[in-house]
């Protein structure tokens, strides 16, 4: 796959596969592509060339909502919830994709739009207890710490039901609990058989949590292996140290004693 913005190669011909249940994450210095590759497979932004397929199906073409409805679901860098609305309400929007009823329906409050919103917020409420705001479900979400904020908009978009759900930078600005309970979340999400892959700058989360790391540097697909193997490999020390760090580890392998 591949983003062109003008001259710049963004995302310079990417590939990889994801299994079901798998932790995936996707790592690399500023300005790697991260971003802008989680935008190529939400549809966010359309590719320059190649193709996202998902679930056997070609994406490519597809509105960001549509490809919603078919089980993917994705959060963002930048923090995005309704601030003047309820904890609960801002879930009950993830569940648009799940409505079978109309406008009329909605707006006569006929029988089967009051049975598909009480169980709309019911489910909802059941995504606030599994990342633990099921306690602040009436606040408006304005008012949530930061970090609660992300764990709302990951409550939001489980609330999709999704079969792939892709985290751009979840730990960014949590404390150490809300760090843990989001390893906690991803760990019980891949019990569950969802597919999560991560953007993520926090190396002690990724390292723990990812089955599989893919690292971007300048837009190129530089590594991809286990988490050891990516530690190790001297093309991901150099993106992310330089290669004065490289050559400095280098010397040091050398100076070393063999056992």
């Amino acid at each position: 796959m591949r983003k062109e913005f003008g001259g710049v190669v963004a995302v310079n011909d990417v590939s990889f596969k994801v299994t079901r249940g798998e932790v995936l994450a996707i790592i690399g210095p500023n300005g790697a592509g991260k971003t802008t590759l989680f935008n190529l497979i939400s549809g966010t932004i359309p590719p320059t060339a190649g193709e996202v397929r998902f679930l056997g199906q070609s994406l490519n073409g597809l509105l960001p909502h549509q490809i919603a409805a078919l089980g993917m679901a994705r959060t963002f860098q930048n923090v995005q919830v309704f601030g003047n609305m309820t904890v609960l309400e801002n879930v009950m929007v993830g569940r648009h994709t799940k409505a079978h009823y109309g406008f009329i329906d909605a707006a006569l409050r006929l029988p089967r739009s009051r049975r598909e919103e009480a169980q709309a917020r019911t489910d909802s409420w059941e995504r606030l207890r599994a990342v633990g705001l099921e306690g602040r479900a009436d606040d408006l979400a304005g008012i949530l710490p930061f970090g609660q904020q992300r764990v709302l908009e990951a409550a939001r978009a489980l609330a999709l039901d999704p079969e792939l759900f892709l985290l751009d930078e979840p730990g960014a600005g949590l404390t150490r609990k809300e760090l843990e309970d989001l390893d906690a979340l991803i760990r019980k999400l891949r019990g569950a058989g969802i597919t999560v892959i991560l953007v993520e700058h926090n190396m002690e989360l990724v390292m723990g949590i990812a089955d599989r790391v893919i690292v971007l540097d300048y837009g190129l697909k530089i590594a991809e292996g286990t988490p050891l193997q990516v530690q190790q490999d001297r093309k991901v020390i150099a993106a992310y140290l330089g290669e004065e760090a490289l050559t400095a580890r280098r010397g040091e392998e050398a100076d070393a004693p063999i056992a």
